[in-house]
């Protein structure tokens, strides 16, 4: 998820925390990645945190609860391997890394957000597939283009900017097979669903999907005169 500097902080705030702590981030579309325009990120950060720490953990079967746990104990272990990975390289967390506050039992993990995460980090190069949010600034679009292709995953990406123009040049720029621009994550059935690199094969949804249903026959004939 890419946030200018000219962003509503309202739109990119609730984007940046449902794009990683909805399904407490597991999800193939979890936007797990945050490039933020140096300019506006103490700003943003400051709305991020707080509405990260407004979540409320527990019982998915419970209407107030906004953060569900992790589906297995090995999926829990793994994103608490990731978070202590991020302890050992000694990376800026801003919130969260271990229990929530109050939920002794089950596979729950507070909403964990690093900053300043280099590139070369296990944390930005790989999936976690849990709520743990990378944090990175840049200072000019064609740095946040260059940070946000550098992944071996091509799946989804938003753009947060007031500037139309500025929106579609990075969504065409970005290499993934779904851009949403100012939008929480919402999906059409019309449209395709799928991605680029390592994010999967072919597309679902709309008449791509339907393409993966058909046979196709051949007939070659040769031509006697």
């Amino acid at each position: 998820i890419v946030v200018f500097a000219d962003a509503d902080l309202d739109i990119a705030t609730e984007c940046v925390v449902n794009g990683i702590f909805f399904n407490a981030g597991q999800m193939c579309s979890a936007t797990s990645r945050l490039l933020v325009e140096k300019s506006i990120a103490p700003k943003l950060m400051e709305r991020v945190v707080a509405a990260a720490k407004a979540l409320k953990a527990g019982d998915p079967l419970d209407p107030a609860t906004t953060l569900g746990p992790l589906t297995t104990k090995a999926q829990y272990d793994k994103v608490l391997s990731y978070i202590e990975k991020g302890k050992a390289e000694k990376l800026d967390l801003i919130l969260g890394g271990d229990r929530p506050e109050g939920l002794g039992t089950g596979w729950f993990i507070a909403p964990t957000i690093f900053g300043d995460v280099p590139v070369s980090s296990p944390l930005w190069r790989e999936e976690i597939f849990g709520p743990v949010l990378c944090v990175k600034t840049f200072t000019s679009e064609d740095e946040a283009i260059a940070l946000a292709n550098d992944s071996d995953f091509g799946l989804v990406a938003t753009v947060i900017t007031k500037d139309t123009a500025k929106a579609e040049r990075v969504a065409d720029a970005i290499d993934t097979g779904l851009v949403w621009i100012n939008s929480p994550q919402v999906i059409f059935v019309e449209t395709s669903w799928g991605g680029f690199k390592a994010s999967g094969i072919g597309r679902e949804l709309g008449p791509w999907g339907l393409d993966a249903y058909l046979e196709v026959k051949h007939k070659t004939r040769r031509i006697i005169s």
